[in-house]
């Protein structure tokens, strides 16, 4: 046995890099008589914890160690602390050290004792920065996972609650959780996320629920439309868990992903919640109308510019007042580029600098471009409402999508006129049609197949009845 334990000690001590590995932690100890180690990573364990626990460890007289049979009886001995598991699997001991866990070896025991005093280094649960709400909670998932889970216990206190973990990953061994109501969220699609979960062969989640997304849905790479929704309030991942769905919690990372998601779960939002029915099935329609806006305005504006006799009186003040030689779909495809560079320069910009970047970049893009020549001023200001509009809901992936129809809008316009600007809505229409959600059902339901009562809790904040049974 002595032997064997050794073996065991020189074994942990290779696996984990002992020596070599400066964060990694070894800390020999004598229990009862008995020699034991205990290993950790340093950085995820607080010393207040170490010391509470070694002191009981020291304390523990021979005679009282000798008298437990095994290592989970020694545990409810002499382990004060409260998650503490027995583990003989090295693979999976090593995994739990690496991830935070501290291992606790005994010679006289074939198992090791696993201590989950894990800290993990996290910042305050403050609100997101891109789905804010005026009235409502103000916290937000971090990157810790029992964080995350324990925002959505907190406002979700039903046994049925499930918080299942999975190991994804061959090097980074990413801790995955399904959060779902059982009863209550779909079985065929929890069972088809854990068998996904757990037979998904990738060799790190590097880009955490991105990574997972793309390795769990499987959809066509010319369907921008999104499969998943994303949010980093808690409030919104236990509403829509609440309804029956499921969330996944990625470990490293403050977005959690929402299955299954149609194009009409897009449609709500946070802030529709906190305001009364009315003002929330108002500030819904707006959106609505929002979203067609940032797909057809500039299209439509430009099919109408490309045949000027179609334009009845009444909106001859969306002519070209003074055209420049640039082609409009020209103009049209370069601004929605500079755009996007203004989004990926104002991400890059340090905060102090934000408001003096805004200023010059108006400057540059409005006033300048327009005396230079390369843009007229009804392109600038059609852009301006569309990359405002965009920002009226918190998916950037549907954002995105509707940029990339939009252009397919522009593109077919300027070489086919109307025929192509009917066939850029049917090829949107076949995209919305053939997409299917992770569940399998229509990316179109509640529209596709048709039920007015989901549809209309969709479209309409319903005021909160009494439950009177």
């Amino acid at each position: 046995m002595e032997t064997q334990k050794k073996d065991a000690f020189a074994l942990f001590d290779k696996k984990l890099k002992i020596g070599t590995s400066f964060d990694m932690v070894k800390r020999p100890m004598v229990i009862g008589g008995h020699n034991a180690a205990l290993y950790m990573v340093d950085g995820f364990v607080k010393d207040e914890i170490m010391e509470k626990i070694m002191e009981f460890l020291f304390s523990a007289d021979p005679a009282q160690v000798d008298a437990c049979p095994d290592a989970q009886s020694f545990a409810n001995r002499f382990l004060s602390y409260v998650e503490v598991a027995a583990e003989d699997d090295p693979d999976k001991i090593i995994t739990q050290v690496l991830s935070g866990t501290i291992a606790l070896v005994m010679e006289q025991y074939p198992q090791v004792l696993m201590i989950d005093a894990r800290t993990y280094p996290s910042r305050s649960v403050s609100e997101p920065e891109d789905d804010k709400v005026l009235r409502g909670s103000h916290d937000g998932f971090v990157e810790a996972l029992v964080f995350n889970t324990a925002l959505i216990r907190r406002r979700i206190r039903d046994v049925n609650l499930v918080n299942e973990i999975h190991t994804v990953g061959q090097k980074s061994k990413t801790d995955v959780v399904l959060c779902y109501i059982e009863g209550q969220a779909d079985p065929k699609l929890v069972a088809k996320l854990q068998k996904l979960l757990d037979t998904l062969d990738v060799n790190a989640l590097a880009m955490a629920q991105e990574s997972l997304n793309e390795a769990l849905v499987r959809s066509g790479w010319y369907n921008p439309f999104p499969k998943v929704r994303y949010t980093e309030r808690p409030d919104t991942a236990a509403a829509s868990i609440l309804e029956g769905k499921v969330a996944i919690i990625v470990d490293n990372s403050p977005t959690v992903m929402l299955l299954p998601a149609a194009v009409f779960d897009f449609v709500q939002e946070s802030n529709d919640y906190y305001f009364p029915p009315l003002v929330g099935t108002y500030l819904r329609f707006v959106r609505m109308i929002v979203f067609l806006v940032t797909i057809f305005l500039t299209p439509v504006w430009f099919l109408l510019i490309q045949n000027p006799g179609w334009i009845p009186p009444w909106l001859d003040f969306i002519k070209i007042a003074e055209p420049n030689t640039v082609p409009i779909v020209a103009q049209l495809l370069i601004f929605e580029i500079v755009i996007d560079g203004l989004k990926l320069a104002s991400l890059n910009t340090p905060s102090a600098l934000s408001n003096s970047f805004s200023v010059v970049g108006a400057l540059i893009l409005g006033e300048f471009a327009v005396e230079a020549r390369w843009f007229v001023p009804e392109v600038i200001l059609y852009m301006a409402l569309v990359a405002i509009g965009n920002f009226t809901q918190p998916s950037f992936e549907l954002g995105y999508a509707f940029k990339l129809i939009r252009i397919l809008l522009i593109v077919l316009t300027a070489i086919f006129n109307l025929w192509g600007f009917i066939a850029g809505i049917l090829v949107m229409l076949v995209l919305l049609a053939t997409n299917r959600t992770p569940a399998g059902t229509s990316y179109l339901y509640p529209l596709i197949p048709f039920k007015w009562s989901a549809l209309s809790r969709l479209l309409i904040r319903r005021k909160m009845h009494r439950d009177n049974n």
